[in-house]
């Protein structure tokens, strides 16, 4: 009985276990990759407050841990999170990379992908203002750098090691199907030789015990005046040999039409002898085959039929698929017998032409029957391509079997393998070499991984740093336009990076009074102050304010004021500062 399947939201679908383990693990890992992130670049957080940064961080490594069972849910969750918090874009790696792989049709995966880079291209372009990264544009292009390196690449070596994973599983699951069609098939090429042996055996133990029989009614005839004694013990005789005929029949009645093996092999006294061989040969040359035959030792007659028979089946099955694939090949057929032993040997050479194979032939279970035969009778069988590109048949087998030695499972056992089989290795104990191959994939996949990430990683700081350096370059100098009178907002905002929220709180009450008939006002940072939060603690002081400072408790801030849409007039003035947020020495 199988165990239930999962219905844990950190399992995939019709996965066993809980995974409640592998979650916290990997969003412990998660984790880590944000700090590896952030800690170094901390601009890169904009100027979110840290709470704000824990609660983002928190929904990523949330949707990490069940992407497994809600993969486009994860996935798209994860996008908007990369657009808001650009340090979350190794777990969003992984993320999509999991999506792809797991998802099968293209259509969908194509999909959900789309949506993804669409939902982190327009988080990141109208939040880039109120956290601190920039003006609209500056979001859009750095939300595209985002989608393109954290979500198209990975998704894409995902597709690729999903569709080899699925092809593999394909082929292990023909390869299986193959394997198990090739026993049952070698299986009943068993069954059917030994239905023939079975049926063999009836005609001769029938025909012997009809002879028994026979011999007992004509003793009884004889007896019945002479010994009514004797009369009697053959009337016994003669009823036990046609009992036994009856019974032998009703066993081996089962067989059908496998009980009678007609044509040119059908058993008779001389079959397997050497006069019997010689009629095959004979009848393989008047068929076009250039056929040797070679006996070495005394005639067969002398052997049980079992054996005869044997021999008989090895050549006659051996010459018929000389006849099938290799009609004008030179045959040599070699029969040795010695005292103890009998050996076949049927070598064809190279035929002139390749021969082309009958529809419906070929399935390989005339050498499995051979080898079911000669294996009963304590033999052995080899059958395989030779190296002048002849193919050879070798039986062996001894003279008279001893029956307490033949073999009577019907499990195959190495002599049933085929002959190019891997047996040349050393003994390995069993599941120790599927074990060992499971640690060093594991560890291949763990570094591949590492690697891949890192590589995401580097794509990552890479484009945002390109993009980061295209915003500030202008006609040369290096440095951007000054803000002019008359300019639009979002001209100002692409400019001066947007609003400052340090800016504008260290402004409230003490800057001085607006230009009548403005409508708003924004407080920018530096533009070489682009995603720089605060000072060990976003929200609360900057890079832009130790710069700004003129002298000890005050810096300078530049305010800009809008009537209606078109910038009215630009102010700078300097404010006090708190003793918190005095500037820190350069080192």
């Amino acid at each position: 009985m199988t165990a239930p399947t999962s219905r844990s939201p950190f399992t995939a679908p019709g996965e066993r276990g809980r995974g409640l383990w592998r979650a916290l693990a990997e969003a412990f890992g998660g984790g880590l990759l944000i700090l590896l992130v952030l800690l170094p670049e901390p601009r890169l957080g904009g100027s979110l407050p840290a709470p704000t940064v824990l609660l983002l961080g928190t929904v990523a490594l949330t949707l990490l841990a069940v992407r497994r069972r809600y993969p486009v849910t994860s996935l798209l969750g994860t996008a908007v999170v990369l657009g808001l918090l650009p340090p979350a874009g190794l777990p969003a790696a992984v993320t999509a990379y999991t999506t792809a792989q797991h998802q099968a049709s293209p259509r969908r995966r194509t999909t959900a992908l789309t949506a993804a880079a669409a939902l982190t291209v327009l988080a990141g372009a109208a939040s880039a203002p109120y956290t601190g990264l920039g003006g609209h544009r500056f979001g859009l292009a750095v939300g595209a750098v985002l989608a393109a390196t954290t979500l198209i690449v990975p998704a894409l070596v995902g597709t690729a090691n999903g569709q080899q994973f699925r092809l593999l599983r394909a082929l292990r699951e023909r390869a299986v199907a193959a394997e198990e069609v090739r026993r049952l098939t070698d299986s009943e090429s068993r069954i059917h030789e030994r239905s023939r042996i079975a049926a063999e055996m009836h005609d001769l133990v029938g025909h012997r015990l009809s002879l028994v029989s026979l011999h007992a009614g004509g003793l009884e005839m004889a007896l019945q005046k002479e010994s009514p004694e004797l009369r009697d013990e053959a009337e016994l005789v003669r009823r036990s040999a046609r009992d036994a005929m009856r019974e032998l029949r009703e066993v081996l009645g089962v067989l059908g039409p496998l009980g009678r093996d007609t044509g040119p092999g059908t058993l008779t006294e001389t079959t397997g002898t050497r006069s019997d061989i010689e009629a095959l040969a004979e009848e393989s040359r008047r068929g076009g085959i250039a056929l040797r035959l070679a006996w070495d030792g005394p005639d067969l007659d002398g052997r049980p039929a079992r054996v005869r028979r044997a021999v008989h089946r090895v050549v006659r099955e051996s010459l018929t698929n000389v006849h099938r694939y290799a009609p004008e090949a030179h045959v040599t057929v070699a029969v040795t017998h010695t005292e103890d032993r009998v050996e076949i040997v049927v070598r064809n050479g190279r035929p002139p032409v390749t021969a082309d194979a009958p529809t419906g032939l070929g399935t390989g279970r005339g050498l499995v029957g051979l080898r079911e035969r000669v294996s009963l009778l304590g033999g052995a069988l080899e059958a395989g391509p030779t190296p002048g590109g002849g193919f050879a048949v070798t039986a062996r087998m001894p003279a008279r079997p001893d029956p307490e030695t033949v073999r009577t499972d019907t499990a195959p056992d190495a002599r049933d393998s085929e002959p190019d089989a891997l047996d040349s290795g050393p003994d390995i104990a069993p599941g120790t070499g599927r074990a060992a191959a499971g640690v060093h994939r594991r560890a291949v996949t763990a570094l591949t991984g590492v690697l891949g990430l890192a590589g995401v990683g580097v794509l990552m700081v890479l484009g945002l740093v390109l993009v980061s350096s295209a915003s500030t370059e202008t006609d040369g100098s290096g440095l951007p336009d000054p803000p002019r009178i008359g300019m639009s907002r979002q001209e100002v905002e692409d400019l001066m990076y947007g609003d400052y929220a340090l800016a504008r709180a260290a402004a409230t009450g003490r800057e001085p009074a607006r230009p009548a008939n403005t409508t708003s006002c924004i407080y920018p940072a530096e533009p070489d102050d682009v995603f720089v939060p605060a000072a060990g603690n976003p929200g609360t002081g900057g890079a832009a304010a130790e710069r700004a400072v003129e002298g000890p408790g005050h810096f300078t801030i530049t305010r800009y004021c809008f009537r209606d849409d078109t910038l009215a007039a630009i102010d700078r003035f300097t404010v006090p500062v708190m003793p918190q947020t005095q500037p820190r020495e350069s080192p």
